[in-house]
């Protein structure tokens, strides 16, 4: 009650009633039975209506900043946000495929927004469709994200898989999309275990490199342009180059920032090969696709650059065998426009939890279709556009002369000697 209504009403019972006190024959307010009561009564509640108004005026202030707010926090959230509900989250996997062209990698720069990346947008089109709270954005820890592999600035995929907290709302994947661009698409979606990491329980990561095949005509009595055709002789040849890339081998040549000393250096290859050449708007391209367990920043793209260097003889085939000892190779790097992180595995997990009656096996078998109409309509098409305006791959070819693949420097890298290591599976 106001202050000065209460001393109002004070003033008015002891006028009228006098001084309290407790005998018989008074009312329950104290006051004597007179006709000065209904006064004093009258006051009484004139006193506590007003009180009441104050009070109700008080908390309607303070339900109309409380429904400002709310709406202001669903502005952000945007239109398809849902209510925060006390709903558990679940661990679940996202199938991801996009074409990085513009875009400086997949993993969010926490901080910067100079540099846009993948997981900006992936991010921002989760907060709004509603699966994830606006600070689990702010802070991706929060949600326990993490990916499969962090690719580089221009590199796409057609099958990375981020793992990550979310609420299960209702048509989660088509809210998703709906806020994502179109070369930015989940084409999935598995629920697994709580402790589940996508980057700890894959085994192996499979990318394809897609380049004209004019990068394997020879130097000397090859044509250097759109009207190359790869010979069956070549593709052989080729073939047998990347042959001698399966298995473990040393390739801190391969690398920035590695010494042959360190033990993380070594990396097993499951399987390298070049698929037969096809036609695109009259240009011929090919795909090597490749299977290992863990790559290094830029290792494919040099891999592919070395084997371009020996084809068209620039290089000589024993430069392989002398890049995986302790001397310092000069190996060119290939350009990061036809590499595409392709698919993923996770065949120790899905012995373990595939069939154990509660979890899904990560395979995305039936998810084929739409990968494989994503590589049609964004991937391979952006690619070829590229190549074709900005010739990325006949500028990078013309820079192989000033190579030297004859010299070596031998590493002033002890045993004991630890040199900083750039970050894994980013190719």
């Amino acid at each position: 009650m106001a202050a000065s209504s209460l001393r109002a009403a004070a003033g008015a019972l002891r006028r009228v009633c006098g001084p309290w006190s407790p005998r018989p024959g008074r009312h329950l307010l104290g006051c004597r039975p007179m006709a000065g009561d209904v006064r004093a009564a009258a006051l009484v509640s004139a006193a506590l209506e007003q009180d009441r108004k104050a009070r109700g005026g008080w908390q309607g202030g303070a339900r109309a900043w409380e429904d400002a707010e709310q709406q202001a926090k669903k502005r952000r959230a945007g239109p398809d946000a849902e209510p925060h509900r006390k709903l558990p989250k679940r661990k679940i996997v996202l199938l991801v495929a996009y074409s990085g062209k513009g875009y400086h990698g997949m993993q969010r720069n926490v901080g910067s927004s100079q540099f846009k990346t993948i997981e900006d947008d992936l991010v921002s089109a989760l907060v709004q469709s509603g699966c994830i709270p606006e600070n689990h954005g702010e802070d991706m820890r929060k949600m326990s994200f993490q990916r499969c592999a962090r690719t580089d600035k221009g590199v796409s995929a057609a099958g990375q898989v981020v793992s990550l907290k979310v609420w299960l709302i209702d048509d989660i994947l088509e809210k998703i999309n709906s806020h994502l661009p179109p070369h930015i698409r989940i084409l999935g979606l598995k629920r697994v275990t709580g402790g589940f990491n996508s980057k700890n329980k894959c085994d192996a990561r499979t990318y394809f490199y897609m380049l004209p095949t004019f990068a394997f005509a020879h130097k000397d009595h090859d044509v250097q342009d759109e009207s190359y055709r790869l010979s069956a002789e070549t593709l052989q040849r080729v073939n047998g180059l990347l042959a001698c890339y399966k298995g473990t081998h040393n390739f801190h040549n391969f690398t920035s920032q590695k010494g042959p000393q360190e033990a993380s250096a070594r990396r097993y290859i499951l399987d390298m090969f070049c698929e037969e050449p096809f036609v695109r708007e009259g240009m011929e391209f090919a795909v090597i696709k490749v299977k290992g367990q863990s790559f290094m920043t830029h290792q494919i793209r040099k891999m592919v650059g070395l084997l371009v260097a020996i084809v068209k003889g620039y290089a000589p085939e024993s430069v392989l065998e002398r890049s995986w000892g302790d001397a310092k190779v000069d190996v060119p790097k290939a350009p990061g426009l036809g590499l595409v992180l392709e698919r993923v595995h996770f065949e120790k997990y899905n012995q373990r939890f595939g069939n154990d009656g509660l979890h899904e096996p990560l395979d995305w078998t039936r998810e084929e279709a739409g990968v494989t109409a994503f590589k049609e309509q964004h991937i391979y098409p952006t690619i070829i556009s590229t190549e074709r305006h900005e010739r990325s791959m006949a500028q990078w070819l013309s820079t192989l002369p000033v190579h030297d693949f004859n010299a070596t420097a031998h590493m002033a890298v002890g045993a004991g000697t630890k040199v900083p290591s750039p970050p894994e599976d980013s190719d």
